[in-house]
C-alpha cells in the first residue's frame, strides 16, 4: 500500500522510478523505461543531437574514408589458400585505420551520454527533476576521467576476449558498475574499479544475467527501429556498393536507434549498480532520506 506521495508502507519506498530495497529484474528494465518516460526531455533531447552529430561523422566516414559506395572488396576464391590469406590480411590493413578512427568516435559519443543518463539517474531514482544544463555541469568535472575509465575497460575486455574469449566476458561484468561508481562517488579511475570490482564480488552470475537482459532488450529495440530504414536499402548493396540515398538511409537509422538504445543501456546499468548498493551498503535508507529532503 502506498500513499499519493509514492512512499511504500510495505515493499520499500518508491519516490522515482524504482522502489528503494533489493531489485527483480523486471523492476530495473521497468526503472529503466520508466526514466526515459519521466526525462524524455533531457535524456532524448541530448541523445539525439549526439547521435545526428555522430551519423553526419559517419556518414562523411562512409562516402570519403570507407569507400562503402564501391563493391565490397573480395578474396579471389581461385586463389591458393597462401594467396587467400594474403589478400584477408591486405584488406584488413587498408581499414584497420579507419575503423579505429570511428570506434574511438564511437567511444567518446557514447561516453559522455551513459556518463549523462548516469546523473540523470540518480535523480530519478530519487524523484528529483534535473535539465540538460544541471546535468551537464555534474558531468563535466568527471568527463576526463570518465574517458579514460572508458578506454582502460574496453582495452581489458577485448584484451580478455583475444584469450578465449572467457576472460573478456568475466571482465565485462566484473567492471560493468565502474563508469556509475565514477560518475556519481566522484572518485578517481583506480577507485571507481575497484568499487565495481566490489560490487560485483559474490553476485558475478546475477550482475552478468541483468547486463546480458539488457543487451537483448537494447538489440530488440534497435533492430525494431532499424528495420523500416533497412527496407529501403537493397539487400545487395553492400556487395555492388551503397547508393548515396542507402548510405544517408542507413545512418538516418542508425542516430534513430541510437537515441533510444544508448540512454536505455546506461540507464539499466546505474539502476543496476544502485541496486548491488542497496543489497550490500543499505543504501536504501540514505536515498529515502535524501528523496524526502527534496
Amino acid at each position: 500500500m502506498s500513499d499519493s506521495t509514492g512512499w511504500s508502507s510495505s515493499g520499500g519506498d518508491r519516490p522515482g522510478v524504482i522502489p528503494l530495497r533489493p531489485l527483480v529484474l523486471s523492476e530495473i528494465i521497468g526503472g529503466a523505461l520508466d526514466t526515459l518516460r519521466r526525462y524524455a526531455g533531457v535524456v532524448f533531447g541530448s541523445a539525439a543531437v549526439v547521435a545526428l552529430l555522430s551519423g553526419v561523422v559517419y556518414f562523411a566516414a562512409d562516402l570519403w574514408v570507407l569507400n562503402a559506395t564501391e563493391p565490397a572488396p573480395t578474396i579471389d576464391a581461385t586463389a591458393t589458400p597462401e594467396q587467400q590469406l594474403d589478400q584477408a590480411v591486405a584488406q584488413l590493413q587498408e581499414t584497420l585505420p579507419e575503423f579505429g578512427a570511428l570506434a574511438l568516435i564511437t567511444l567518446v559519443t557514447q561516453t559522455f551520454l551513459s556518463g549523462l543518463l548516469t546523473v540523470v539517474v540518480g535523480r530519478a531514482v530519487l524523484g528529483h527533476p534535473i535539465g540538460v544544463g544541471e546535468a551537464w555541469e555534474q558531468l563535466r568535472p568527471r568527463l576526463l576521467p570518465l574517458l579514460g575509465l572508458t578506454l582502460v575497460v574496453t582495452v581489458a575486455v577485448m584484451v580478455g576476449t583475444l584469450f578465449f574469449i572467457v576472460p573478456g566476458v568475466w571482465l565485462y561484468a566484473l567492471l560493468s558498475l565502474a563508469t556509475p561508481a565514477l560518475v556519481l562517488e566522484r572518485g578517481t579511475l583506480g577507485e571507481a574499479l575497484r568499487r565495481s570490482v566490489a560490487l560485483v564480488r559474490g553476485s558475478w552470475w546475477r550482475v552478468f544475467g541483468v547486463l546480458v537482459v539488457g543487451v537483448l532488450v537494447t538489440w530488440a529495440i534497435g533492430t525494431l527501429i532499424q528495420w523500416p530504414f533497412g527496407l529501403a536499402i537493397d539487400p545487395q548493396a553492400f556487395e555492388r556498393g551503397y547508393t548515396t540515398q542507402e548510405l544517408l538511409l542507413r545512418e538516418l537509422g542508425g542516430a534513430v536507434a541510437r537515441t533510444v538504445t544508448v540512454p536505455f543501456g546506461a540507464a539499466v546499468t546505474a539502476l543496476l549498480y544502485i541496486d548491488q548498493r542497496i543489497r550490500r551498503e543499505g543504501l536504501g535508507e540514505e536515498l529515502a532520506r535524501a528523496a524526502r529532503r527534496g
